[in-house]
């Protein structure tokens, strides 16, 4: 199984019986023991209980009837190095981090490890829980802050809805735009969405015009969005 190209999922229904999850896993697909208790440690099997669907991190866990589990096994992802984000500041029940350019916020279904979140939760002497309470897409660069407490996340979480925590943003756009200011506030996904934008600077070596954005609101890929929607 040593093939870069080795991607799959799997779904298993725990049948009568308690079974262990990684005798479950081994059974039913090629990957060694090894390999599976890998891909659990970098978030790539799942255990759903009704409406609930967690990560499974746990090897010998024992999975009871009427719950499945689930692997979403990726050779290339599960191999790629994380990148290293900087600890800025650590307050305890928060800490403050630099995401770089490429790295995910957060881990999809096919693993984690190579996420802010999961990075920050193992960064500490004492590993931590860690929850998200803003998103920054994969190719963007800047501050995140990263909650341990879920007390925490649900505060901090109201502060940034009350845009008492301001967020700025800095992008390059193709070609020199003749405005100074705009807004826009076209609906995105049938929900109301503004942003704003501001010219700073025109590069005309590259043909680029630096903006700084700010928004109102926090749709999926808004700016990306409503930047294209104005060519």
């Amino acid at each position: 199984m040593s093939d870069q190209s080795v991607r799959f999922e799997l779904k298993i229904p725990v049948q009568q019986g308690s079974a262990n999850a990684i005798d479950l896993l081994a059974e039913r697909c090629e990957l060694s023991r090894q390999q599976i208790k890998l891909a659990m440690s970098k978030g790539a099997v799942w255990i759903q209980k009704g409406k609930r669907t967690q990560r499974l991190r746990r090897a010998t866990k024992t999975l009871a009837p009427g719950e499945v589990l689930s692997i979403h096994y990726d050779k290339r992802l599960l191999d790629q190095i994380p990148a290293e984000p900087q600890l800025l500041h650590d307050f305890g029940v928060y800490s403050v981090w630099f995401k770089p350019a490429g790295m995910l916020a957060q881990g999809t279904e096919w693993g984690d490890h190579c996420s802010l979140l999961r990075v920050s939760e193992r960064a500490f002497a004492k590993p931590r829980q860690s929850f998200l309470v803003q998103r920054l897409d994969r190719e963007a660069f800047g501050l995140m802050i990263i909650a341990h407490q879920q007390k925490a996340a649900a505060q901090l979480s109201t502060l940034f809805q009350q845009r008492k925590i301001e967020k700025h943003y800095e992008i390059q756009v193709d070609g020199d735009v003749k405005w100074q200011k705009l807004t826009v506030n076209s609906p995105l996904d049938g929900k109301h969405a503004v942003s704003h934008f501001e010219k700073r600077a025109y590069d005309a070596e590259q043909n680029r015009t630096q903006l700084a954005v700010s928004i109102e609101t926090g749709r999926m890929h808004q700016i990306r969005r409503h930047c294209a929607s104005i060519g």
